[in-house]
């Protein structure tokens, strides 16, 4: 199908290259005199579509609708249809990442925490450097805010320095009363149980070969490997510490959370901590 697009340049190609008048041209290609005349009276904010560019060069895997709600932070108003055209036309659409089919089984409910600090998930995440060497992250995420209070980074992570990072979030923020984890060895040890049982904190496993039974962290690890994993490149292990912690920083402060009605974690905790549930 010919559309009025192509049609509009034949028009005007007849008539600069062929010396054609407009009517015989508009003839010849089977379009109306008035379509080949028309002129767009659509107002193009290039301030909008700078600030647009700009976000989604400094959040590549952001969406339309994340960076609609971005952009509305920033005090533009547009309605989503809108951005969408723009964010079309500014060629930003984000390529999904086909996903292994998996067969349907049954899931088990997971306890369901009403408040902040109630329950944390934990769970590692690898990826190596620029020179191939690899490291370990371990990741925790609040399940109920969604806050993530820390991603500790080194090329180990034995139970030791777990429970040593632990013990400075403890001292900051606070522990949950349980933590939901894999049979991983750190998680299964001696002193992680033993540390665990001084600190009144439940160990809650989930079942081995069942991931989704801690489909929170799964689902940040997710967006940790897609946003910043991916993206980035490190040099060596300050470098990915830093760009790590920087992405950590933006995902508790800055990025909208689509089941806390778009807020953000810190901003979900805070409201939370104010007006109760």
């Amino acid at each position: 199908m010919v559309t009025p697009v192509v049609r509009r340049a034949a028009v005007e190609w007849l008539g600069t290259d062929l010396r054609l008048s407009e009517r015989r041209a508009c003839r010849v290609v089977g379009m109306a005199r008035s379509s080949a005349r028309y002129t767009s009276g659509r107002v193009v904010d290039e301030a909008l579509r700078d600030r647009l560019r700009q976000h989604a060069a400094q959040r590549p895997r952001y969406g339309y609708r994340r960076l609609h709600i971005l952009l509305q932070r920033d005090g533009h108003a547009l309605n989503h249809k809108k951005l969408y055209r723009l964010y079309r036309a500014e060629g930003l659409t984000v390529r999904r990442r086909r996903r292994k089919r998996l067969a349907g089984m049954p899931r088990v409910p997971l306890p369901c925490p009403t408040r902040p600090l109630q329950r944390w998930s934990m769970d590692f995440v690898s990826d190596t450097l620029a020179s191939g060497r690899s490291f370990r992250m371990l990741t925790i995420v609040d399940v109920v805010s969604k806050q993530c209070p820390a991603i500790i980074v080194d090329t180990a992570l034995p139970s030791t320095r777990i429970t040593r990072e632990l013990e400075v979030l403890a001292a900051t923020i606070g522990l949950p009363t349980a933590f939901t984890t894999d049979n991983g060895p750190e998680f299964t040890s001696r002193e992680f149980d033993a540390w665990a049982h001084r600190h009144g904190v439940h160990l809650d496993f989930i079942r081995p070969g069942k991931p989704m039974e801690n489909g929170f962290i799964e689902s940040f690890n997710g967006k940790l490997r897609d946003e910043c994993l991916n993206e980035e490149w490190f040099v060596d292990l300050d470098d990915a510490k830093t760009k790590i912690e920087a992405w950590r920083v933006d995902y508790n402060e800055t990025r909208p959370h689509s089941t806390l009605e778009q807020r953000t974690p810190t901003e979900f905790a805070r409201r939370f901590t104010a007006t109760g549930p």
